[in-house]
């Protein structure tokens, strides 16, 4: 081990070794276990650096032995006393320091602990809300300090990579202007200006643009972004981004930027290597073939269109949908037999979850389809859809009648789960992916407006810039996404640089002219002087982190995380304040 700071401590525990044997020491740390074996006491002691066996003899001066008799899980103790190998038999191979014990001459209770409302140990029984209220506690276990762990080496790993680039390291600010164009603002009350907000930033996206109006060409910045949204296990009310821009740039360069940014921490971190260079895939495509714009590309089970033989068939659904404008599209699994009809009953009912009206099915046995809508498809059809979607004996079709957009959501759904009941995911591989070309707007029915798909200062595509003006819908953007197994790591785009493109942008997304300088007329004055054409894109440090682990929670790689419901258990936030603090800064709440 390199040499640390070890303050009061001669050796971290964990550290020592057979050839400290006969060395003096002073050892820190907590009580994980006590064991009295009738005349000798045995502690094992732990810090984050490892566990050492502590042996407590009756003949210890001070009374130490009678100190040592009582003491209980997570007491904290300073002992001394002289490094020996372990007697043999008593060997403990799953332990760094396990060939050796601590016998003690002296101890010190530095602070007694009470009994903790859970067991700190690895494999923890404990509810994930009882381990948020207790964090500084769960924060004990080694798997828990491992992750974070990681995650400083990810930041020092980012930093230096970025440095060693040209990439200069520019904070910007917290307190920003509420711009309400994606998720939610967090606002921020004003007490010089009352009735005035700031906003706590989602994005420094209109910063960063402003470093590269102002040459800087290439910033970075590891930073805290906020969302006042619905949450899931990958999302946070405050996140952390590696967010960076480059000045005269295009798509590839910024691409080939984060892919050895990304081949760079894989394997400093976690000594894997990924592939170079990393496979690209338009968002029309990764919908049409896997029904998600971030498909898990470790197995394969593709979608297949089949509404040209379904519509032959005399199967009102299918027939409908068709006729409705819609699409038939399937997947196979590839069960050999094992999907029973409670499973295909299962899968059925979790297809409603993601919009569609339910999923058709058929098996095939013996060459030919058998039970579900098997009927519906004469011999000739049936031999038809068998080639088109190289389904086999053993196998299970699943059938999505609705407009493509449903269909195709509900169907990548179906893929998934179809890959973990048959275990088709392995999850020792990183199967990174570009997305690109998306469309530049969403059309919202419920505003009857567009909305832009990624942020509204992505820059269209060249060929594209008068459909601006005639028919949005048609405007593809010149941005891109990474995605690993199945989760968006980040994201990003070229930017515009020109002020007559951006107004027509927010044009097109319904904000007229002085709405536009209201929200963004710093933005407009400064494309006005000469910005330099840009791109970027922000990477979820939070997310890699813990795909770089192989866990299914950024909350296990955050120090203090909040719940689903955005609240922290442990300090009970959000919390109400007080009517002195409301009245300084000049708001009054409704009543409940």
């Amino acid at each position: 081990m390199k040499e640390h700071y070890k303050g009061l401590r001669t050796h971290f525990l964990g550290e020592l070794r057979k050839s400290d044997s006969g060395s003096e020491v002073t050892l820190m740390g907590w009580v994980a276990k006590r064991r009295d074996h009738g005349g000798l006491i045995f502690v094992d002691l732990r810090d984050r650096y490892g566990v050492t066996q502590i042996v407590f003899h009756p003949q210890m001066a001070d009374d130490g032995f009678a100190v040592a008799e009582k003491l209980s899980a997570e007491d904290v103790l300073k002992i001394s006393g002289r490094v020996g190998e372990r007697p043999e038999g008593s060997v403990n191979p799953n332990l760094d320091s396990g060939e050796i014990e601590v016998n003690a001459k002296n101890i010190e209770l530095l602070n007694e602990s009470e009994t903790p409302p859970f067991e700190i140990r690895e494999n923890v029984e404990a509810s994930e809300d009882l381990r948020l209220e207790y964090r500084y506690l769960d924060l004990r276990r080694k798997k828990m300090q491992n992750a974070i762990v990681t995650r400083h080496r990810f930041y020092q790993s980012v930093r230096k990579f970025m440095s060693d680039k040209g990439f200069i390291e520019i904070e910007t600010p917290v307190l920003t202007k509420s711009t309400p164009e994606g998720a939610r603002d967090f606002l921020v009350p004003s007490r010089l200006s009352k009735g005035k907000f700031y906003a706590l930033p989602q994005s420094p996206q209109i910063y960063k643009q402003l470093l590269m109006v102002s040459g800087f060409d290439k910033y970075f910045q590891i930073v805290k972004a906020f969302r006042d949204e619905d949450l899931r296990a990958d999302r946070q009310p405050e996140h952390t981004q590696i967010d960076i821009e480059m000045s005269f740039v295009d798509e590839s360069h910024v691409k080939q930027m984060a892919e050895e940014l990304m081949r760079t921490l894989f394997k400093e971190v976690i000594d894997y290597e990924l592939p170079s260079p990393f496979p690209t895939m338009p968002y029309d495509d990764a919908l049409r073939r896997f029904g998600s714009d971030k498909p898990d590309l470790r197995f394969g089970v593709e979608i297949s269109d089949v509404t040209e033989i379904a519509n032959k068939t005399d199967f009102k659904v299918f027939n409908d949908a068709v006729n409705n404008g819609g699409m038939v599209g399937a997947v196979v699994a590839e069960a050999n037999g094992t999907f029973s009809r409670k499973v295909i009953d299962e899968l059925v009912e979790y297809s409603k979850i993601y919009g569609l009206r339910g999923l058709s099915w058929a098996k095939v046995e013996d060459g030919k389809l058998a039970g579900g809508v098997s009927r519906h498809f004469d011999e000739n059809l049936q031999s038809e859809l068998l080639d088109n979607v190289s389904a086999k004996d053993g196998d299970v079709i699943f059938f999505a009648a609705d407009m493509a957009p449903v269909a195709l959501k509900g169907l990548g759904a179906i893929r998934l789960e179809i890959g973990k009941r048959l275990n088709l995911i392995d999850k020792d591989v990183f199967s990174p992916l570009w997305v690109t070309d998306f469309p530049m707007f969403e059309w919202d029915e419920e505003t009857k407006r567009y909305s832009a798909m990624h942020h509204p200062f992505t820059s269209p595509k060249k060929e594209d810039l008068d459909f601006l003006d005639s028919d949005p819908s048609k405007v593809y953007a010149r941005a891109y996404d990474l995605v690993f197994n199945g989760s968006e790591l980040g994201g990003g785009s070229i930017r515009i640089h020109s002020k007559e493109v951006q107004s027509k942008v927010f044009k097109a997304l319904g904000i007229g002219a002085d709405e536009a300088e209201q929200k963004f007329g710093f933005l407009l004055r400064a494309l006005s002087y000469g910005a330099p054409p840009h791109g970027g894109i922000a990477l979820g440090l939070d997310r890699i982190v813990a795909t770089m682990l192989r866990l299914d929670s950024i909350r296990d790689v955050i120090a203090f995380p909040k719940t689903a419901s955005a609240s922290a258990l442990m300090e009970k936030t959000p919390s109400e304040v007080s009517e002195a603090q409301l009245k300084e800064l000049g708001i009054r709440l409704e009543p409940k």
